[in-house]
């Protein structure tokens, strides 16, 4: 049963490995910086020499697509992981803490929840000279946190009544030792999955905002890719193709990684 579960992680971990080797290989192996231009090859389909054919102005966009995807993948990860340990924290002590510091919580998680993340990073970033990915993600974490908050609410009122729970703080241990050694471990599971989730959702906000222009300005970006496949859908379709393909393999990788940790943490704790 265990020789299962960790074959079932593998599967589930193999498409993010993959993809990230893979952008990982082209990087190292480049010839040329991502944004190199060859007017001459503009739009070119894909050939031998240029796998993924070549986008706006001859870009290579192989070399475009692996390092856009290497630094939106970075970004989801530490937006994440980040919200992951924040939201967890205040979520935690909130329901512990009961009365007054829960219901601020909640309610701030509702206030929250109420701004649209997209059209609230548009407006903040508007504000912004030269948007950089410390911004995107100082944006992302404003909103990303809330549903980690909100899990870990949730799943400590339930377990705080615990027998467990009640007999460590008999045995004297504070709230953030119980916390640490008796709710997160309970919790992680649904945790798990929520940061697989949350790191989907950062990669499709960054091409969402490159895609009407307020990205970052390195221009490294996938939505900037479907910002040039709609200008060029019928002379250049693969543009568009590489670009829609990229963001959605992206995305469906982070999913199957929180459900990775999921059955990871499951395999752990049927064997502790």
């Amino acid at each position: 049963m265990r020789s299962r579960g960790w074959v079932l992680v593998a599967l589930h971990l193999l498409p993010l490995g993959s993809l990230v080797a893979f952008m990982l290989l082209v990087v190292m192996f480049a010839k040329e910086p991502p944004g190199w231009l060859e007017p001459m090859r503009c739009w070119s389909p894909p050939s031998w020499d240029r796998l993924l054919g070549c986008g706006e102005g001859g870009v290579n966009l192989i070399h475009f697509v692996a390092h856009a995807g290497l630094y939106g993948m970075m970004l989801a990860s530490i937006v994440a992981s980040v919200s992951f340990l924040l939201g967890t924290l205040v979520g935690s002590m909130a329901a512990l803490l009961q009365g007054y510091a829960e219901r601020v919580v909640s309610r701030a998680c509702d206030i929250i929840q109420s701004f649209p993340t997209f059209l609230l990073a548009i407006s903040l970033l508007s504000i912004v000279q030269s948007p950089a990915r410390i911004h995107l993600a100082f944006i992302f974490l404003l909103t990303e946190w809330v549903p980690f908050a909100r899990l870990a609410l949730t799943q400590t009122k339930v377990l705080r009544c615990a027998g467990f729970v009640e007999a460590a703080y008999a045995l004297g241990l504070n709230h953030g030792q119980v916390m640490w050694r008796h709710l997160l471990p309970n919790m992680l599971s649904v945790l798990a999955v929520q940061w697989g989730s949350s790191a989907a959702s950062v990669i499709i906000m960054e091409s969402s905002l490159a895609f009407v222009g307020v990205g970052p300005r390195d221009g490294m970006a996938l939505g900037v890719l479907l910002d040039q496949g709609i200008v060029s859908m019928l002379r250049a379709p693969h543009v568009l193709l590489v670009g829609s393909l990229t963001i959605f393999m992206t995305k469906i990788s982070f999913l199957l990684a929180g459900q990775a940790l999921d059955v990871h943490v499951r395999v752990f704790r049927s064997h502790a």
